[in-house]
């Protein structure tokens, strides 16, 4: 949003710079995105003032003596034929850059004469055509004045970044109503509004009415409960004043005709879309709000010929579609420069049958955001008043009739308010007076309770105005009287307090855990949303997706992380290491919901470490580094749980299992990379199924089962205390025939070995001609210790052999070498 600070000022009459305004609203209405300075090109420029003017012989220029401020005065020649001794004219001073940036001015030697400066016409200031002689200000500023301060062309363009819900601020006067809170200086009409025309009184109905030989009918009454038109006859159709000329561009619109300007006056000074139609143009001279008719024909204003169908909402007249309803005019019935009679018209349409026009004709207009988000319900009379008092100002004409058909939504409900409540929510208390005072300057009507509660609580009755349909509840009331207040005022120390007393989920639980153990090894957190490019088979389609590009929900967290890989490598950026808590898809029958199971994703690529003088080149991510990545990420989301790796049999590198359940994966990820680039791992670990049972039907989930449930009452598992005894590190190199699973050697060696086993991994793969056919070299790494005590040789060595015994007897593995 837009707000021009002239304008502003136009509705409060505040002494505050644009800056100012700015941060005032950033801090208690909407984000500042910025203040840009209209025409800062004339910053450099002041008055000056010639004290004396001599002509030279034989020349059309003059040679001058001007004051500009600085205390000495300048020798400037001339060759406009308007200069007077004692005027006042914009003055360049040596170095000025002329607007546009081509020409800088110089001292310079002309026909004898020195001049310092230039005095300057009104076109070199790109104020206007005139060239014949330069600009005369009247004004009573002393020379040296900044000559933004004496034209009124020092406008700043205000931009805001106003959220869905607050519609009221797509106007110069929702603004305007917050400033004039903030500030106390009252809220008021601009000069151009204070006129008061005749108008004739409005003939009016529930769904049709006539006057003047013009018929209003309302047909779809659910999507326009109310419409407002006027007549007005003998128009004028040209150019627009300049204040109304300058009005726009202070929002960035440009100047068309002063009855299009009037309209466009109307939404970004009001916040009320108005169309004016060429009452010539309408067949029967009437007007239906009616649904579109299948294959219903229109050319809109933008000259696109559009196809309509029953979803959309358009103005017809008796025989066609003159306009897409709260979205776009149509071309036959625009305004033009032969228009001589007009029918204007204000209406309230339904936000939602306002989106679905707009969607279904594929157009986005000023008009349509404001109607989707929902215009002042209770003011549609008023605006057209407002705007038959402009269109007769700058195109003349006669008001003939005015037809009102049809009723604008009832009053918002009134929202219960208590003192307790704010106080609760915002950590200190507001006086009751104090709340009455903030609501009510930004239009809330306001009843206090005769008595308090029992508890000495004061209440309030509290009705939003008809532009706030955003407050429906109490706890909207509450953040009204913050804003207003300044969140800067409230206390921001840490208070002992639970946001409820409900305990956490145990997802949210194995979240937090995940995360901290992520961060903890370096890796950073990055949450891109859930679409992908995929297909209808593999993934769940979104009903309405943000972009086409990406229509579909991902099935697992390293589709989007192995994108967000893809854009550092095309900055160059090779060494990633990333990590996402989120929601993966898989999708089911048809029309059932996709199965949403939470999971983390890790990608890792590039330098394991940064650079050191003494390690210039660190080694790469290699799959040892996602293989303990999945280890740590499996054990702290599934704490408690026997972790285990075993070798995929698919692309995968490794299948990650607890307690035996699938639970996730290490794989080697296929980017779109540079020859440069560092192979990428990924590992992902499923924490629990959403919303849903954790037995994916037909095997359509990647995971066996969602993340075991806590027992009642159990605290989650934080840490495990550090051992205070010795490991031994046990190496086994074994033949295994191909037959035999990796799975099944690790059941083995945990009964073997027993509870002494800390962790078993295997971290090597041989296959080659020493070897008998059918067979493979398996290594694998076993870790040993007694939590109580330093473990002896020959206890190892006792295991050792029995472990060895119980491979060759169950499996027929043995040792390599033997």
């Amino acid at each position: 949003m837009i707000v021009s600070h002239e304008w502003l000022r136009a509705f409060v009459p505040h002494a505050l710079s644009p800056e100012q305004i700015g941060a005032l609203l950033s801090a208690h209405v909407a984000t500042l995105e910025g203040v840009e300075a209209l025409r800062a090109d004339l910053a450099p420029f002041v008055v000056g003032q010639v004290v004396a003017s001599e002509r030279i012989p034989d020349t059309k220029l003059s040679f001058n003596r001007v004051d500009d401020g600085s205390g000495e005065l300048l020798d400037v020649v001339c060759g406009a034929p308007n200069v007077e001794v004692g005027a006042k004219y914009p003055f360049a001073r040596t170095g000025t850059t002329m607007p546009g940036g081509a020409l800088t001015i110089e001292r310079r030697k002309i026909r004898g004469h020195t001049s310092n400066g230039m005095l300057c016409s009104a076109r070199e200031l790109g104020l206007g055509d005139n060239h014949d002689g330069i600009l005369t200000l009247a004004t009573e500023a002393a020379p040296g004045t900044p000559l933004l301060r004496v034209l009124p062309i020092g406008d700043a363009r205000i931009e805001l970044d106003v959220l869905a819900n607050r519609p009221d601020l797509l106007s110069q006067r929702g603004v305007a109503r917050e400033v004039a809170a903030l500030t106390g200086v009252p809220l008021e009409a601009p000069a151009e509004l204070r006129a008061a025309p005749t108008l004739p009184k409005a003939t009016t109905g529930e769904r049709a009415a006539a006057a003047d030989g013009v018929s209003v009918t309302i047909d779809d009454a659910d999507g326009c409960p109310r419409y407002c038109a006027a007549v007005v006859r003998g128009v004028r159709v040209g150019p627009s004043p300049e204040w109304l000329i300058r009005r726009l561009e202070g929002v960035g619109a440009r100047s068309i005709s002063n009855v299009v300007d009037v309209t466009n006056y109307a939404l970004h000074g009001l916040g009320q879309p108005m169309h004016a139609f060429d009452l010539a143009r309408l067949a029967g001279a009437s007007i239906v709000v009616r649904r579109a008719r299948a294959g219903e024909p229109i050319t809109t204003l933008d000259g696109v010929a559009r196809t309509l169908d029953p979803e959309t909402l358009v103005i017809a007249d008796a025989e066609r579609g003159q306009a897409v309803a709260g979205v776009i005019g149509g071309r036959d019935s625009e305004v033009t420069d032969a228009t001589i009679d007009v029918l204007l018209e204000v209406a309230y349409f339904d936000p939602a049958r306002a989106r679905v026009s707009r969607r279904r004709t594929n157009v986005s207009t000023d008009a349509s955001y404001r109607f989707e988000r929902g215009v002042d319900r209770a003011a549609t009379r008023e605006l057209l008043d407002a705007g038959l008092a402009l269109l007769t100002e700058v195109a003349g004409g006669t008001v003939t009739a005015i037809l009102d058909v049809g009723a604008a939504p009832g009053a918002l409900p009134a929202v219960r308010l208590r003192a307790s409540r704010v106080a609760r929510v915002l950590g200190a208390p507001v006086v009751p007076h104090e709340i009455e005072r903030l609501l009510g300057s930004v239009g809330f009507e306001i009843t206090r309770d005769a008595a308090p509660t029992e508890a000495g609580d004061a209440t309030w009755n509290v009705r939003p105005p008809s532009w706030r349909q955003d407050v429906t509840r109490e706890i909207d009331l509450v953040e009204e009287i913050a804003r207003l207040v300044g969140f800067d005022a409230f206390p921001d120390e840490l208070r002992p307090v639970r946001p409820g007393t409900t305990a956490d989920d145990p997802l949210v639980i194995a979240t937090r855990r995940v995360r901290e153990a992520l961060v903890g090894a370096g890796l950073y957190e990055t949450r891109p949303l859930p679409f992908v490019r995929g297909d209808d088979v593999t993934h769940a389609r979104v009903a309405n997706p943000l972009g086409e590009d990406e229509p579909h929900l991902r099935r697992s967290v390293l589709e989007t992380l192995a994108r967000r890989a893809e854009d550092n490598l095309s900055r160059m950026q090779g060494d990633v290491r990333l990590f996402e808590v989120g929601s993966v898809f898989a999708p089911t029958r048809a029309g059932a919901l996709p199965i949403e199971t939470l999971t983390v994703g890790a990608l890792v690529m590039g330098a394991r470490r940064p650079p050191h003088f003494t390690e210039p080149k660190p080694p790469a991510f290699d799959l040892w580094d996602a293989k303990w990545l999945a280890e740590l990420a499996g054990r702290a989301a599934h704490p408690g749980g026997r972790i285990g790796l075993l070798l995929a049999d698919d692309a995968d590198l490794w299948r990650i299992e607890v307690d035996g359940r699938t639970i996730g994966r290490v794989t080697r990820l296929a980017l779109d990379a540079p020859v440069w680039a560092a192979p990428a791992f990924g590992v992902e670990v499923a924490l629990g199924v959403i919303g849903s049972d954790p037995i994916a039907p037909n095997g359509s989930n990647r995971w066996d089962r969602a993340a075991p449930e806590p027992a009642a009452g159990a605290p989650p598992v934080r840490f495990s205390p550090l051992p205070t005894t010795p490991a031994v590190e046990l190496d086994l190199a074994l033949v295994v025939p191909d037959a035999v699973r990796a799975a099944a050697i690790e059941a083995v060696i945990r009964q073997a070995v027993g509870p002494l086993l800390e962790s078993v991994s295997v971290f090597d793969e041989f296959r080659g001609a020493e070897l008998a056919p059918g067979t493979r070299s398996l290594a694998w790494r076993l870790v040993l210790r007694d939590p109580a005590r330093t473990l002896r040789d020959k206890e190892i060595d006792g295991r050792r052999q029995r472990l060895l015994a119980a491979l060759d007897t169950e499996l027929g593995v043995r040792v390599r070498g033997l």
